[in-house]
C-alpha cells in the first residue's frame, strides 16, 4: 500500500500556479529589453497585461533543480556585514570577474521572429505576440526567414543570448544605496543563481529562508499591525541571517517589506546588519529597465523610480538589496518569474548550512499579507508540501478569510461560512465569485486548516506573540515538531534551528519544557556549535539543563574546536606560524597549543599539553568519528588514566574551555566557563595573563582595547573574583592564603601568586589579604606585631633574644631560650633586610671616608676593605643571577634578572668600580681612577632608592618621582629645541670665527642653559661690555673671545636691539612656557599616579620580599660565608635550589581536593549573593513586575481564547461517542437479525453506517487528534492525484456523502496506463467492458466484496462507501470496487544489551519491521497487494527470501488480525478504493528459532530497498495509515506508542 505524505525533515517551499491576472487601466511606455534594439516605443499590451498577486511558483516541479550544488563554497565575505561604497566598489579585479562569469554562464531571452499581434500599443503601434515593437526587435528577427508563415511560439522563436543587464543598481535621488541585479533567463539553473549569490555577490548562505507573498496591489493596514509586522520581520532576519525573498516590485507587499528594511536601516546601528532582502521579479514588467542595460556590466547602473508614468508595469523597491530579473523574451506579461522562484526556493531550502559541527538544511517558512485568489493557492500548496505558513490577520482578505475560521472544527467549516467570510472581505470581488469557485475555496480552506500543526495565525497582542519573529520561529518549530522522525531526531532538528538562528528564547520556551527531558550527551554537538558561533546564551542555557563541562570536555572536542577557531583572532595567526615551523606541516596538535600558551603565560609556568613522546600520544580505545557524530567520547581525565606513565600533567576540561574562549576575546563565553571552574583565582588571572599579552600583539586598536577591559575585569578583583577572594578571606585567612602558594597542576604547576605578578595585576597584588600574607612573609617566623625597635636592639646585642624581647608565632619558639630562636630571629627578611641596609650604610660611609680622606697611592687598609666588601656585592648579584628555583634555564634567567632596573643599575655601579679600581692601580691614571670611583659612588647612592621602597611612607614617593623622570626626559627634548637655537644665533650675533671647540660649547649649550636661571650675560645688550672680560682674538684660554666692536672706540657693533629682543622670546619661552609646562606635567603624573601609588607599592612590595626571602642571612661582607656554603651545595654536593615553601607550596591531592572545594562552595555563595543584590536593585524590580504583569495578562488572555475552543473539543468528543454507541446499536440490530431473533416490525431505525465490524475512524478517514471535526475520509480527497498530472474535482466536508446533493459535481475520469495490463480491469472509459465485472461478490480471481458490506454500482461503476472523493476512474488502482491489501506487522521486544525488555512510561517497547522503496521519503509496513492465488504481498516477497515463504505463511495464520476495512488511501477514487487486512506477528522472545531465521532470511532484492527494525513510537515516519495500524498492535500488547 502507499501514499503520499509530507518529508520525514523540514519540507521545501511548493510551488504554486500562476496567479490570475488584475487588470490595471494606467498606460505607460513600453521599456526596452536589450540594447540592440534600435528605439523605445511604447507598447500595445497594457490592457492585455496584468499584475499579478505575489505567489511562489506556477506548478510543483518534480524532479527539478534538485539537489545540492556541487563544490559551492560559502564566501568568507558578505553583504550583511558589511555593504558600502568601499565594498561593493572595490577594485576593478571583481568587476572585470563578474563582467566575465555572467555571460558566460546567465542568459536573457530573446525575440527572433517577429508576429504581428491584432492587438496595437498604447501610441498605436504595431507589436508582435511578444509585445515588443517592430523597432524593438533584432533586424534578423523582422527578415523572412525560415519562419515565416508560422505562428509565434515561444519555445521556438525565443531565443537565448548572453544576458547584458547586471551589475551593481543605484536608485536615482535616494542616495547613493547600492544594491545588485541581474537578469536571468526563465530557464536558468537554480544552481547558478545560488553560486552567483554565494560566491560572486558575497552573500553569507542563510540559516533562514523567509519568503512573503501576498497582495500585489497596494493595501491598507492598520497603523499598530504594520509597525509589528516590520519590527517582527527585520528582528527575524537579522537574528537568525535570513534571507527575505519577495516579488521585488515597489508595490503590495513587497513594498511593505521594503519599507520595513528602510524602517530597520535608518533606526538601527550598523552592527545589527543589512538586511538581505531579495526581490524576483519579471524582466518584461519593470519600468523604465532600460538604464539597466549594460552589455558588459553596470557599475553602477542607475535606476529611475517613476510611479507615476509606470501604468501597468511595475517600478523596482529601493529598499531592496538584490535582485533577480526574469527574463522569457516578452513585455508586460507578468508572472514569468513563478516557476523560477519556486525552484530557486525549493533549492536554497536542501541546501545544507554547517556550523560548530553542525549541519541543518536551510529551513523555509511563508509570510502572507493580504492576497487573493492565487495567494490562496499558493498557501495551499505550501501547506501541502509541508512549508510552515504564518497569515497576519488583519492584513485583509485572503489573510482575514483563513484567520477567522483557523480555530474552528473542520465540520464548522462549510460552504455557507466561507461565502459569507468572501462576503464580508471580498466586497468588490465577491459577485465574481461563481459557485463553483466558492466550493473550491472552501475544500482549499478546509485543507490548509486541516493541517494546523503547519498554519500560524499571527494575531496583534493575543496568544502571547508579542512580534511576528516570534511567530515566525515557532511556526517552523511547530511544523518541525510535526514530522516524523526516528528516534531524538526530531527534537534534535528543531534544537538545531534555535542554535543557528540565535534565538535563546524559543528554545527555552518550546523545547526545554516538561514534553522533553534531555539527556546532557544529547546536547553536545549542540554545545560545540554554541561554542563555535559564540553564542553564550545557548551554552549557559545547555548548562542550566544538565550539561557537564567535564563531560563535554573531550580531547577530540578540545581538539576540535581549537581547528574552528575563529580565523580573525590572533592566537589562531600565532598556532598557523607553530604549524609552519614543523618540517612536515602536520596536523593540529595539542602541544602546539601549549607552545603558543607558554608563550603567553611566562616561562614560569610549565607546559599545558606537553609533546607526547612518538608513538605515546594518548588515543581512545575506539576511533572517534567526527563531532556531529560523537561528541562526549572519554573524558580527558579517564583518557589520561589510561596512558603511560610518561605523561603526568593534569588535564582539566573546564579550563581547556576556559582557555579556548579566552584566547578569542570571547568575554560572555569567558565569564559563564570561569563560572563552573574549580581554581577559579588561578583561572582568572591565567586569563588576564594570556589577554595582556595577546593585546601588547593585537594590531587592531578596538580589539587590543577590548583585550585590556576583559583583562581588567577577569584578571583583578574587581567583580566576581574579588568578591570570591575576599569571600574566601573573611571565612578563613589561612585557607585563603594558602590558594595563592597552592601549586596548580592545571595551570603549569605555577601558583595564583605568581600568575598576578607575571600579568602584573596590581589591583589583586594589592588586595588586604594578600598584603596580610606578604607581610607575614616579610617578618618569618616573628610576630608581624612585633616593635621594629625590637627587631633593631635586639640586632645590635642578640643575647636580648633570650629575654622575651621579641615574640614569635610559633609557641615552641616562643618556649625555647636557645639556638633556634637565634636562627629563626636572623632567618627573618625584615631582619635580614635591616642588617643589609646597616651594612650598606656602612659601605658608602667608608667608600666616602676613602675617596675623601684616605686615597693614598698605595690602597690602604680601608680601601682594600672596600675592595673586599664590593666583592661580596658581586658575589651576590652573581648568586641572584644565577639563582634558579624553577629550572626555567640560564637564558631565562638571566632575562628575567636583567629586566629589573635596580640590577641594571648594580652591574653600571659594579663595572664602574671595576673600570676605577683599573685607573687607581695604574700609577698614571691614580687621578682619573678617583675621578672613576667618585662618580661610581653616585651610582651607589642612587641604590639607596631601591632599599626605602620597603617603607610604606617612602616608597610611593619614590615610584613618583621614577614617574616625573620619563616626563624630564621628553622636556629635556623640548628644552634642547630652544637652548640649542638661541644658543647657536647668539653665538653666531656675536663672536666671529670663533675656533675653540669649548668656549663654543660654553656659549652656546652651558650659557644659554644659565641663562634660564638668571645668569644673563653682561654683553648680551652692550652695557657692560669691557675688554678686559674677553679676549679680542681668542688666544686667551681662559677668556671668551670678544663680540663684534669698532677697534677705534671700543664699543660693540653688532645689533644690541635684536640680541636683546633674542634672549626676551628666550626667556618668555624656556622661563615661562616650557618650565610650566614642566611643572603641569609633573602635576598630571602627580595626580595619576597618586591613585595607583598605593597599588604599585604593594605590588613592587613583593619582589623586595621575595629578594630578602631569598637571600643569605649574614650582611656583606660576611655574606662571603653563605656564599661558599652555597657553592658547596650547589656545584659539589649537586642539590638544586627549592622556592621557599611559604612562596610556593605543593599540597597533598587531599589537602588540594578540600581546599579547593572550600573555594569552589564559597564561589557559589558570592554568586548567589551577587545574583540577590542584582535583583533587589530598583531598575530590576520594577522590569519583575512589569514582567510579571504581562505574563498575567497574556494567560487570562490564553485562558479566554482556549474557552470557547475546549468547549467545542469536549461537544465534539460527545458526537464521537453518540456515533461509536450508534454504531454498537446498529451492530446489535444486525446480530439479532441474522440470529432470527426479533421481528421486522417495531425494529427501531437506525442511521445508516458506513463503517461495520472492523472499522476504524483513523483509518478510514475520520477524525484525528490534530483534525478534529473531521467525519469523512481525507487523503482520498487531496486535489493533486499522487504521481500524476490530474487534480480533482474538490469536494468539502459537507459534500462527500452520496446521500448529499452536490448539482455541480462533475469529476474528471483518470485511469492510469499500467504495464500488467492482464492483470487489471480495463480503463473504463467505455461501458462494455464493465458489464462483465461482478460487484459485491467473487468475480474470478478478484474478491470485489467489501468488509462493509454491499456497495452501490451507478452507470456500471461501484461508488465508494466512503463517499465522494473528487475523481472517477480506478486511478493507479488496479481493478474497480475494493482492492484488497494485507498488511503483516512484525514485531518483537526492543530489549538492552543485557536481554531486558526495554520500558518507558512503565510500558515496554516494540520493535517492528519496516521497509523503504527507493525515492520514497516514508517507511512502510511490509505489506500491500497480493498477486491473484498467493497469499504473501509483493513487497513482503521482495524483502524476504523464497526459501522463508512458506515459514511466514505459517506465522502469518497463526496472526492476529488487528483491523479489516477501509484505507484512506491517496490513490481511491469514487469507484475504486483500497481495503486491507492487519495481520500481528508478534515474537515475545528473543531466542525465538522462528525469529532467528527471519532475521537471517531478510534480503533486499532492490537495490534501492532498505530494511530495518524501528522502534514503535508515534513520531515513526510512517505512512498515516501504517501509523494507526501499528497504534493498534501496541495497544493490543500494551506497549508504548
Amino acid at each position: 500500500m502507499g501514499g503520499r505524505l509530507g518529508p520525514a525533515h523540514l519540507p521545501v517551499l511548493p510551488a504554486p500556479s500562476r496567479v490570475s491576472p488584475e487588470p490595471s487601466a494606467q498606460p505607460a511606455q513600453a521599456s526596452p529589453s536589450q540594447g540592440r534594439r534600435r528605439t523605445m516605443e511604447p507598447s500595445a499590451l497594457g490592457k492585455a497585461g496584468s499584475k499579478q498577486e505575489e505567489g511562489f511558483g506556477a506548478q510543483p516541479m518534480w524532479g527539478t533543480d534538485l539537489g545540492p550544488v556541487p563544490n559551492l563554497r560559502r564566501s568568507n565575505s558578505s553583504l550583511c556585514k558589511k555593504r558600502g561604497p568601499q565594498f561593493l566598489f572595490n577594485g576593478s579585479e571583481k568587476q572585470k570577474s563578474l563582467s566575465s562569469w555572467i555571460p558566460e554562464n546567465i542568459k536573457k531571452k530573446e525575440c527572433v521572429y517577429f508576429v504581428e499581434s491584432p492587438k496595437l500599443s498604447d501610441a498605436g503601434k504595431v507589436v508582435c505576440e511578444c509585445g515588443y515593437t517592430r523597432e524593438q526587435h533584432l533586424e534578423e528577427a523582422v527578415r523572412p526567414h525560415a519562419f515565416q508563415g508560422q505562428e509565434w511560439d515561444p519555445k521556438r522563436h525565443v531565443q537565448e543570448r548572453p544576458t547584458d543587464a547586471f551589475g551593481d543598481i543605484v536608485f536615482t535621488g535616494l542616495g547613493r544605496k547600492v544594491g545588485k541585479y541581474v537578469r536571468v533567463s526563465q530557464d536558468t539553473p537554480s544552481s547558478t543563481i545560488y553560486q552567483l549569490m554565494t560566491q560572486h555577490w558575497g552573500l553569507d548562505v542563510p540559516n533562514l529562508l523567509i519568503s512573503v507573498t501576498g497582495g500585489a496591489k497596494d493595501f491598507n493596514m492598520k497603523l499598530r499591525l504594520k509597525s509589528v509586522f516590520r519590527r517582527g520581520l527585520v528582528k527575524v532576519a537579522q537574528t537568525t541571517g535570513a534571507w527575505i525573498i519577495t516579488g521585488g516590485s515597489h508595490t503590495g507587499v513587497m513594498k511593505q517589506v521594503g519599507e520595513a528594511v528602510r524602517d530597520s536601516s535608518l533606526s538601527s546601528s550598523h552592527d545589527n546588519g543589512d538586511v538581505v532582502t531579495i526581490g524576483i521579479a519579471t524582466w518584461g514588467t519593470v519600468h523604465n529597465r532600460e538604464g539597466l542595460v549594460h552589455p558588459t556590466g553596470g557599475f553602477p547602473a542607475e535606476y529611475v523610480m517613476d510611479e507615476e508614468g509606470q501604468g501597468h508595469l511595475t517600478c523596482l523597491d529601493s529598499n531592496h538589496s538584490h535582485f533577480i530579473l526574469v527574463d522569457d523574451g516578452t513585455h508586460g506579461r507578468y508572472g514569468v518569474e513563478i516557476p523560477l522562484r519556486t525552484k530557486l526556493e525549493k533549492f536554497i531550502s536542501e541546501q545544507t548550512k554547517e556550523r560548530g559541527g553542525v549541519a541543518i538544511k536551510i529551513p523555509i517558512v511563508c509570510v502572507v499579507l493580504e492576497g487573493g485568489p492565487g495567494t490562496l493557492h499558493t498557501i495551499y500548496n505550501a501547506i501541502t508540501h509541508g512549508t510552515p505558513c504564518v497569515v497576519v490577520e488583519g492584513s485583509g482578505r485572503v489573510a482575514d478569510v483563513i484567520a477567522q475560521v483557523a480555530s474552528l472544527p473542520i465540520s464548522e467549516i462549510t460552504i455557507s461560512l466561507i461565502q459569507q467570510k468572501l462576503a464580508v472581505f471580498f466586497q468588490e470581488l465577491f459577485e465574481t465569485f461563481t459557485e463553483g469557485r466558492i466550493v473550491e475555496w472552501t475544500k482549499k480552506v478546509q485543507d490548509i486548516v486541516r493541517r494546523r500543526q503547519l498554519l500560524t495565525i499571527f494575531r496583534e497582542g493575543k496568544d502571547g506573540q508579542q512580534d511576528v519573529d516570534v511567530a515566525i520561529l515557532q511556526a517552523l518549530l511547530k511544523a518541525s515538531r510535526s514530522h516524523d522522525h526516528f528516534g531524538h531526531e526530531n527534537w534534535d532538528h528543531q534544537l538545531k534551528l534555535a542554535v543557528a538562528w540565535n534565538r535563546v528564547d524559543i528554545a527555552r520556551s518550546e523545547l526545554f519544557t516538561d514534553e522533553r527531558q534531555w539527556k546532557p550527551s544529547e546536547l553536545h554537538p549542540m554545545m560545540a556549535a554554541a561554542l563555535i558561533s559564540n553564542k553564550p546564551e545557548f551554552v549557559k542555557l545547555f548548562l542550566e539543563n544538565g550539561l557537564r563541562l567535564k563531560d563535554f570536555g573531550t580531547w577530540d572536542t578540545l581538539l576540535y574546536l581549537y581547528e574552528n577557531l575563529d580565523p580573525s583572532c590572533l592566537f589562531y595567526c600565532k598556532l598557523q606560524k607553530v604549524l609552519a615551523e614543523e618540517p612536515a606541516r602536520p596536523p593540529l596538535q595539542m602541544h602546539h597549543v601549549a607552545q603558543v600558551l607558554r608563550e603567553l603565560l611566562g616561562d614560569s609556568t610549565q607546559p599545558l599539553y606537553p609533546r607526547p613522546r612518538s608513538g605515546e600520544r594518548p588515543r581512545l580505545l575506539l576511533p572517534v568519528p567526527h563531532i556531529k557524530l560523537n561528541v562526549q567520547g572519554v573524558s580527558l581525565r579517564s583518557l589520561y588514566k589510561r596512558s603511560s606513565g610518561h605523561v603526568t600533567f593534569t588535564m582539566d576540561p573546564i579550563r581547556d574551555l576556559l582557555i579556548w574562549a579566552i584566547v578569542q576575546n570571547r568575554r560572555e563565553l569567558a565569564e559563564i566557563i570561569w563560572a563552573q571552574a574549580q581554581d577559579c583565582t588561578a583561572a582568572a588571572l591565567a586569563c588576564s595573563k594570556i589577554l595582556k599579552e595577546l593585546s601588547k600583539e593585537e594590531e587592531d586598536t578596538d580589539s587590543s582595547e577590548e583585550m585590556l577591559a576583559l583583562a581588567a575585569e577577569q584578571g583583578t578583583l574587581q567583580e566576581p573574583l574579588s568578591g570570591v577572594f575576599t569571600e574566601c578571606y573573611r571565612k578563613d585567612e589561612e585557607r585563603a592564603q594558602k590558594l595563592l602558594v597552592r601549586v596548580s597542576e592545571a595551570w603549569g604547576k605555577t601558583t595564583c601568586l605568581q600568575l598576578a605578578l607575571e600579568a602584573k595585576d596590581m589591583k589583586f597584588v594589592s588586595h588586604g589579604g594578600i598584603q596580610a600574607f606578604l607581610t607575614k612573609v616579610w617578618w618569618g617566623q616573628l610576630c608581624v606585631d612585633t616593635g621594629l625597635w625590637r627587631v633593631i636592639l635586639c640586632m645590635l646585642a642578640f643575647p636580648l633574644l633570650s629575654t622575651g624581647l621579641v615574640s614569635f608565632r610559633e609557641r615552641q619558639l616562643q618556649a625555647e631560650r636557645g639556638l633556634a630562636r637565634v636562627r629563626a630571629f636572623f632567618n627573618a627578611p625584615v631582619v635580614i633586610f635591616h642588617l643589609n641596609t646597616l651594612s650598606y650604610f656602612c659601605f658608602l660611609c667608608l667608600f666616602a671616608y676613602v675617596l675623601m680622606v684616605d686615597f693614598q697611592p698605595s690602597p690602604s687598609w680601608c680601601e682594600r676593605l672596600v675592595y673586599l666588601w664590593l666583592f661580596s656585592l658581586v658575589c651576590e648579584e652573581l648568586r641572584q643571577l644565577l639563582y634558579d628555583p624553577g629550572e626555567c634555564g640560564l637564558v631565562k634567567v638571566a632575562v628575567l634578572y636583567f629586566s629589573d632596573f635596580w640590577n641594571k643599575l648594580d652591574i653600571a655601579a659594579i663595572l664602574l668600580f671595576i673600570a676605577g679600581l683599573v685607573c687607581r692601580l695604574m700609577p698614571a691614571a691614580l687621578y682619573p681612577g678617583r675621578i672613576v670611583l667618585s662618580l661610581d659612588f653616585i651610582m651607589f647612592c642612587l641604590r639607596l632608592m631601591h632599599i626605602f621602597t620597603i617603607s610604606k611612607t617612602l616608597g610611593p614617593k619614590i615610584i613618583i618621582v621614577k614617574r616625573m623622570m620619563k616626563d624630564v626626559f621628553f622636556f629635556l627634548f623640548l628644552l634642547a629645541v630652544w637652548v640649542v637655537s638661541f644658543g647657536v644665533a647668539k653665538q653666531a650675533i656675536l663672536i666671529h670665527n670663533e675656533s675653540r671647540v669649548d668656549w663654543i660649547f660654553r656659549g652656546v649649550v652651558y650659557h644659554s642653559y644659565l641663562t634660564i636661571f638668571g645668569q644673563i650675560p653682561t654683553y648680551i645688550d652692550g652695557v657692560n661690555f669691557s675688554l678686559d672680560q674677553c679676549s679680542p682674538n681668542g688666544t686667551d684660554p681662559y677668556k671668551p673671545k670678544c663680540p663684534e666692536s669698532d677697534a677705534a672706540r671700543h664699543r660693540p657693533v653688532f645689533p644690541e636691539w635684536l640680541t636683546v629682543i633674542l634672549l626676551c622670546l628666550y626667556l618668555l619661552f624656556t622661563n615661562i612656557l616650557l618650565l610650566n609646562l614642566l611643572i603641569a606635567m609633573f602635576n598630571s603624573t602627580f595626580q595619576q599616579v597618586q591613585e595607583h601609588t598605593d597599588q604599585i607599592w604593594r605590588f613592587q612590595r613583593h619582589d623586595l620580599i621575595e629578594e630578602y626571602q631569598s637571600r643569605p642571612p649574614a650582611p656583606p661582607p660576611f655574606i662571603l660565608l653563605s656564599h661558599l656554603h652555597l657553592f658547596i651545595k650547589r656545584v659539589v654536593l649537586k642539590i638544586p635550589a627549592k622556592r621557599h615553601k611559604q612562596l610556593k607550596n605543593k599540597l597533598e591531592k587531599s589537602e588540594e581536593a578540600a581546599l579547593l572545594s572550600w573555594e569552589t562552595y564559597l564561589k557559589e555563595i558570592y554568586l548567589q549573593s551577587l545574583q540577590s543584590r542584582q535583583r533587589q536593585r530598583l531598575e530590576h524590580r520594577v522590569q519583575h513586575v512589569s514582567d510579571r504583569v504581562d505574563c498575567m495578562a497574556d494567560v487570562l488572555q490564553m485562558d479566554r481564547l482556549k474557552q470557547p475552543g475546549s468547549v467545542e473539543q469536549r461537544l465534539a468528543s460527545l458526537e464521537v461517542q453518540v456515533a461509536q454507541m450508534a454504531s454498537a446499536l446498529c451492530w446489535v440490530v444486525e446480530a439479532l437479525r441474522g440470529s432470527g431473533l426479533g421481528s421486522e416490525e417495531g425494529a427501531p431505525t437506525l442511521a445508516p453506517q458506513k463503517a461495520s465490524e472492523g472499522q476504524d475512524p483513523t483509518l478510514s478517514g475520520g477524525r484525528q487528534a490534530d483534525d478534529w471535526g473531521d467525519s469523512h475520509h481525507v487523503n482520498a480527497r487531496h486535489l493533486l492525484y499522487p504521481n500524476a498530472l490530474v487534480t480533482r474535482f474538490p469536494v468539502p466536508n459537507e459534500k462527500v456523502p452520496w446521500e448529499i446533493e452536490f448539482l455541480i459535481y462533475d469529476p474528471p475520469f483518470y485511469t492510469a496506463d499500467r504495464q500488467d495490463k492482464a492483470s487489471v480491469d480495463p480503463t473504463g472509459d467505455t461501458p462494455e467492458p464493465l458489464f462483465r465485472i461482478t460487484y459485491n461478490a467473487v468475480d474470478g480471481p478478484t474478491d470485489r466484496r467489501s468488509f462493509h458490506g454491499s456497495y452501490a454500482v451507478q452507470d456500471g461503476l461501484p461508488l465508494n462507501p466512503m463517499g465522494r472523493t473528487g475523481l472517477r476512474g480506478r486511478g493507479a488502482l488496479s481493478c474497480f470496487g475494493p482492492n484488497h491489501t494485507l498488511q503483516p506487522v512484525v514485531t518483537r521486544w526492543k530489549r538492552n544489551q543485557d536481554g531486558a525488555i526495554c520500558r518507558k512510561s512503565i510500558k515496554k517497547i516494540l520493535e517492528v519491521l519496516v521497509v523503504k522503496r527507493p525515492r520514497s521519503e516514508n517507511w512502510a509496513l511490509p505489506g500491500g497487494s497480493r498477486d491473484p492465488g498467493e497469499t504473501l504481498p509483493r513487497k513482503l516477497k521482495q524483502v524476504l527470501r523464497r526459501e522463508f515463504w512458506p515459514a511466514f505463511e505459517s506465522l502469518l495464520a497463526r496472526g492476529k488480525e488487528v483491523y479489516t476495512g477501509y484505507m484512506d488511501d491517496p490513490r481511491n477514487t469514487d469507484n475504486a478504493w483500497i481495503e486491507t487486512v492487519a495481520v500481528s506477528v508478534h515474537f515475545p522472545d528473543q531466542s525465538d528459532a522462528e525469529l532467528k531465521k527471519l532475521n537471517t532470511h531478510l534480503l533486499a532484492h532492490d537495490p534501492g530497498m532498505s530494511i530495518r527494525w524501528q522502534v514503535v513510537d508515534k513520531r515513526i515516519p510512517l505512512y498515516a495509515s501504517h501509523k494507526a495500524v501499528l497504534q493498534k498492535v501496541a495497544t493490543l500488547f500494551g506497549a508504548y506508542y
